[in-house]
């Protein structure tokens, strides 16, 4: 099968192909960029693998949670290269391809929502497959019921700017990229889990930008 992926949910923006198997990736730190940078990366990819884009059968990219606008770039660049296409889309956590970054067997996956809040989710390794412990939400660090046990190590950028949050370990580096992505959607799309096009849309699990003046006074 050969399907492009996009994550644009942070400041990086990634685009990856898999081509039956191998994963072929590009990404760059450039905040406010994504949406002048995605389709030539791809272009790119497409060219130094010698495949045409007629050839994709599907796009996977990353839902959310994550910056709106960002989450809005990639499920927009999807949809229109799936619908010139008539191929399925797919939508892939941007919490779980943290998860998946980072490879622990364990993983709490946080993002920084600002508004002094975090994204967060938990997932353990099942065999090939990550298990939700814990479901995406947004909330105050401190309001976080976390899992139980000693062996979670966190992962993402929430940890950079709210701290460890009571777990031993954490890896604030890792990032969502299209290549976790592409990983987690090769499986999904072979079982059929793609949708159409117009069906697809991003996780935005908070439905908020930013506080009202009254909120931000009554702070």
């Amino acid at each position: 099968m050969k399907f492009a992926a996009f994550e644009t949910a942070t400041e990086w923006c990634s685009v990856a192909l898999w081509l039956d198997g191998e994963i072929r990736a590009l990404e760059r730190r450039a905040p406010n960029a994504h949406a002048e940078l995605a389709l030539p990366m791809l272009e790119r990819l497409l060219r130094e693998a010698k495949v045409a884009v007629r050839e994709l059968q599907a796009v996977a990219f990353g839902a959310g949670p994550g910056a709106f606008t960002g989450l809005r770039i990639a499920c927009g660049l999807a949809q229109g290269l799936a619908l010139a296409r008539g191929i399925p889309v797919l939508g892939v956590s941007t919490l779980e391809a943290i998860a998946e970054e980072c490879g622990a067997p364990r993983v709490v996956a946080c993002l920084d929502a600002r508004m002094n809040e975090v994204y967060c989710a938990a997932f353990e390794r099942s065999g090939e497959r990550w298990i939700e412990r814990l479901a995406a939400r947004c909330a105050p660090p401190d309001a976080l019921a976390l899992p139980q046990g000693a062996d979670w190590v966190g992962a993402g950028g929430g940890f950079v700017v709210h701290g460890a949050m009571g777990l031993a370990r954490v890896f604030p580096e890792i990032h969502p990229s299209a290549a976790a992505v592409a990983r987690l959607a090769a499986p999904r799309l072979a079982a059929g889990e793609g949708v159409d096009p117009a069906q697809a849309q991003p996780d935005y699990v908070r439905d908020k930008v930013a506080r009202t003046r009254a909120e931000r006074l009554a702070r």
